[in-house]
């Protein structure tokens, strides 16, 4: 009774007996932990220069030693910030790394390849090398002994000779390109043309800007050196002679590269030893191609024509070394700018002939007058190759350039 009345009185609460505890079945089954991928930093590759490997295996396969390696890195654009990612000083230490993770069986390490072969001299460029120097100087020798028409029509032979020697001697030896061939670029076609101009002019040029200064020119030119348009033999054929030393001077370049980067520890040690072997050969050069500008001069009875003629010489040769690696740009937009100077000088004079125009002339004349003609393709060549010289001394100095696997642009 008293257990009735209690429980009428007090609120209704549902209690649940001490001795008995929820079973699992009335607990709510707990959610799944989801991991947040965002919140959790994705870890770093252990070993980052594994892909790196997987990447350039065929020339990590195929070097010979680390150098190389390194050399076809740089090629690629890899450089020593960029090795410092894969937790590498420098390029050279990670070729290095890149060299001892390929693996070698023993029969390639029992018989290896030759490190870097240094390049041999060939009778083939050697002789091929000579022939445009021979043809130009039986060209000079037939209009010396001909006159009139007989000399016109031995000089226009006697140029096809010589383009199609120098042609042939350009495909062989070490000016030729070392590399396959690729795809041309839109300036490469030019590059013909503005050396043609460059050529014509140091034959031409400064016998065409005196007539026009001082009125003309009143007839074309007739291949004779003390005609109204005088023609400069002597440049025209020390320069065709100085291919045959162009080509020892870029085999002497090649070779010696090769060996100092057969012996360098890294690439800062081979731009380093690098640098003054492009200077000694291109001094070489020039002294040679001096040499022949003095025969030349003396043996034709013309002037020499020393200040022209070498800076145009010196442009040609680095042209041609740049091209031979695969450097093209830089040349074509070089040699058009010293063409395109000599036209302006001579397009100058011609246009001050115009009426209210005379001032454009100026410029030209106040040169003339006081360095002469040949100050004009001296300044413009004589830059041109300062320009090229400056760019040669970053690019030629690149072990990509004379390592086999290099590949430059």
């Amino acid at each position: 009774m008293i257990l009735s009345k209690s429980r009428a009185s007090g609120p209704r609460t549902s209690v649940p007996p001490v001795n008995e505890a929820p079973g699992p079945e009335s607990r709510p089954p707990a959610p799944m932990p989801v991991p947040d991928r965002r919140a959790a930093p994705r870890r770093p590759s252990g070993d980052p220069v594994k892909a790196l490997l997987h990447r350039h295996r065929d020339l990590c396969e195929q070097a010979v030693d680390a150098l190389e390696i390194a050399a076809g890195l740089e090629a690629q654009g890899i450089t020593d910030r960029t090795a410092a990612r894969f937790r590498h000083r420098d390029v050279f230490s990670l070729a290095e790394e890149l060299y001892a993770r390929v693996p070698r069986t023993g029969e390639s390490r029992a018989e290896p390849k030759p490190a870097l072969p240094v390049p041999r001299i060939r009778a083939a460029w050697a002789l091929s090398s000579l022939l445009p120097g021979i043809a130009a100087a039986a060209t000079a020798a037939g209009t010396r002994v001909t006159h009139g028409q007989p000399r016109l029509l031995v000089a226009a032979a006697g140029i096809v000779v010589i383009a199609l020697a120098t042609r042939a001697a350009l495909r062989t030896g070490p000016l030729a390109v070392r590399t396959g061939p690729r795809r041309p670029r839109p300036w490469e076609g030019s590059l013909l043309a503005w050396t043609l101009w460059l050529l014509g002019y140091a034959l031409f040029g400064d016998g065409l800007l005196h007539d026009v200064l001082t009125g003309g020119p009143d007839t074309l030119p007739d291949g004779a050196p003390d005609g109204e348009w005088p023609t400069a033999t002597a440049p025209a054929l020390a320069l065709t002679l100085a291919l045959a030393p162009a080509a020892w001077c870029a085999h002497l370049l090649a070779a010696g590269a090769r060996r100092r980067l057969a012996g360098s520890r890294g690439l800062e040690d081979f731009t380093a030893a690098a640098r003054p072997l492009l200077l000694g050969t291109f001094a070489l050069f020039l002294g040679a191609l001096a040499a022949l500008l003095l025969a030349c001069g003396r043996g034709l009875g013309e002037p020499a024509a020393l200040p022209q003629a070498l800076t145009l010489g010196a442009l040609l040769l680095l042209a041609r070394l740049l091209i031979a690696h695969r450097h093209r740009r830089a040349p074509a937009l070089v040699l058009g700018a010293a063409a395109v100077t000599e036209a302006v000088a001579l397009a100058l004079p011609l246009a001050g002939r115009l009426p209210h125009c005379h001032l454009l002339a100026l410029p030209v004349r106040t040169l003339t007058d006081t360095l002469g003609e040949p100050a004009v393709p001296a300044l413009a060549c004589g830059t041109a190759a300062l320009a090229l010289l400056l760019h040669a001394g970053r690019t030629l100095t690149r072990a990509s350039a004379h390592a086999p696997t290099g590949a430059p642009e």
